[in-house]
């Protein structure tokens, strides 16, 4: 019987761990195409009457009061004390969320003095508000799901 020298034994026991190992190697998906839906269930509604605004942010460039910065936004006229609102085919990223109840359907946030809201006003993960809300600390990441849940518990003053 032959002997194999320990340079072929290493070199037949390397190849044979990298083809098994490239056995089980699943293809790397490119999450830049995936989306899934982000779903906020807004409760604390003071009444149901008014439409409520939701802004959906990719970045803190307007957040949380520049709809017209949103990545998304809707508008939904309020029909009880809690609603969703549903944003589909979102990109997997980073995102924050701000909502106002616009008691009087104006279509804009009403303010006191020094910018203090009139109406109701929330933020997803419901920081603790002593002045503007942060992108930093109101950003939910919807990666890896594709659904992700989220409540915002409405605030006024």
């Amino acid at each position: 019987m032959k002997k194999l020298s320990p340079f072929f034994l290493f070199l037949f026991f390397f190849t044979a761990r990298i083809l098994h190992t490239t056995e089980n190697i699943s293809p790397v998906l490119d999450k830049s195409d995936q989306k899934g839906s982000i779903i906020v269930h807004i409760q604390n509604l003071k009444k149901p009457e008014g439409l409520l605004g939701v802004a959906l942010f990719s970045s803190e460039q307007g957040f949380p009061g520049k709809s017209e910065r949103a990545f998304a936004k809707k508008g939904v006229k309020i029909t009880a004390t809690s609603q969703d609102v549903t944003f589909d085919n979102i990109p997997y990223g980073t995102y924050a969320i701000s909502v106002f109840h616009d008691e009087n359907s104006n279509e804009k946030l009403d303010t006191m003095i020094f910018g203090i809201p009139k109406e109701g006003v929330g933020v997803s993960n419901n920081p603790k508000m002593t002045g503007p809300p942060k992108f930093k600390r109101s950003k939910i990441l919807s990666l890896p799901q594709n659904r992700k849940e989220m409540i915002i518990l409405m605030k006024y003053i």
